[in-house]
């Protein structure tokens, strides 16, 4: 983003934070500076999250970056959590420029701990039948992209349900799809990760990506 837009979505941050108080994490991501890594160029009440200006995306902002534009929809009202436990009610609206690209995120990110607390103390007096839960539960919101590399990973193992020693060719490819579909190599470095905690080699990470890309074309072809 321009120095113009980054000076009104800085103020438009100050204001949402100063309205709805301490609670409220207000964060500016720049997509369009080409440093992935370093996408906030304001943030508000960043102590909420631990996070500061320079530092990196969340996952959603990953997923954005990865996805296009075309596929990519304003995200309202949905729980993260912070790696010391905070429970957040979330929304993520992307900024677009005159031609529908997405040139940066405006995040809100309202601590609502205290109220959850307080609504569970309230429920365990009225409640007659256990609730159902989610059970993915919130999304972890990371303080730099080497946590978020590892979540993504650990989430890819989550889904695949089996250690890298025991899966085949398959299951690896799988594997670095979700990694893939996620964002995750959009990270510095990620690649090299990847190989350690699959025990490959870049040559065969790079084959895996490559007929991702093929089937993904293949796929598109076919809706065409």
């Amino acid at each position: 983003m321009d120095k113009t837009a980054i000076d009104f979505y800085t103020r438009l941050a100050r204001g949402l934070a100063a309205q709805f108080g301490s609670n409220c994490e207000i964060v500016i991501h720049d997509l369009e500076s080409n440093d992935v890594e370093h996408s906030i160029v304001a943030i508000e009440n960043g102590y909420i999250t631990g996070r500061k200006l320079g530092d990196g995306p969340s996952h959603i902002v990953l997923e954005s970056l990865q996805n296009g534009a075309k596929h990519t929809h304003d995200k309202l009202a949905y729980l993260t959590k912070t790696k010391d436990g905070k429970i957040l009610k979330s929304s993520t609206i992307y900024i677009r420029n005159s031609q529908g690209k997405i040139i940066g995120i405006l995040s809100i990110n309202y601590d609502i701990t205290i109220l959850l607390a307080a609504q569970n103390h309230i429920q365990s007096f009225t409640a007659t039948a256990a609730d159902d839960t989610e059970a993915s539960g919130p999304e972890t919101v990371s303080m730099n992209v080497s946590d978020l590399l590892d979540e993504l990973i650990e989430q890819a193992f989550q889904r695949i349900g089996k250690p890298a020693a025991v899966m085949t060719k398959d299951d690896k490819i799988d594997f670095i799809r979700l990694l893939n579909d996620a964002g995750a190599f959009l990270i510095t470095k990620s690649g090299q990760r990847v190989c350690q905690v699959l025990c490959i080699s870049k040559f065969t990470l790079y084959s895996y990506l490559n007929e991702i890309k093929a089937e993904d074309e293949e796929t598109k072809a076919e809706q065409d």
